[in-house]
């Protein structure tokens, strides 16, 4: 529950999960590890207290963190973005290193997808007894196979 102190809001570490996404645990772990900057702590409580500006950072990092970027490529862009004179050319370098990263994971997951169909098809050709099909289709799986163990 979000609470108002000098007209500013702030949020538990339970609501920052629940706007972020992010369990506690790892809102907890990022700080630690130095991606995001350590929460403010309640005066009397001493439990983590989350600005409006802290939920925007952490929902750039649960963003981040959703389309599997390195921790460390986190790491890196949330300090870029957090200092005044922001580099540009480091964010789009970071984000096209992960744009790269995603085109090779579709890649993989295209191929694993038709090795996969290729199998499929294999056996319903082998349930109706037709040989050549059967054939034809080991030797477009063992072709695939070889493409899936390079990459």
């Amino acid at each position: 529950m979000s609470t108002q102190s000098n007209a500013a809001t702030t949020y538990s570490i339970r609501d920052a999960s629940r706007l972020t996404g992010l369990p506690s645990s790892t809102l907890r772990y990022y700080e630690t590890i130095g991606i995001v900057r350590p929460a403010q702590r309640g005066e009397t409580s001493k439990h983590r207290v989350y600005s409006q500006l802290d939920i925007d950072i952490l929902d750039t990092v649960a963003c981040l963190n959703a389309t599997g970027m390195k921790l460390e490529d986190m790491k890196t862009y949330i300090a870029n973005a957090s200092h005044g004179n922001v580099d540009a050319y480091e964010q789009v370098a970071l984000l096209k290193a992960q744009q790269q990263r995603l085109e090779e994971e579709a890649q993989h997951i295209h191929l694993r997808r038709e090795y996969v169909r290729l199998k499929i098809e294999y056996w319903k050709a082998y349930e109706r007894n037709d040989g050549k099909q059967v054939e034809e289709i080991a030797s477009q799986a063992r072709e695939l196979a070889d493409d899936l163990k390079k990459v």
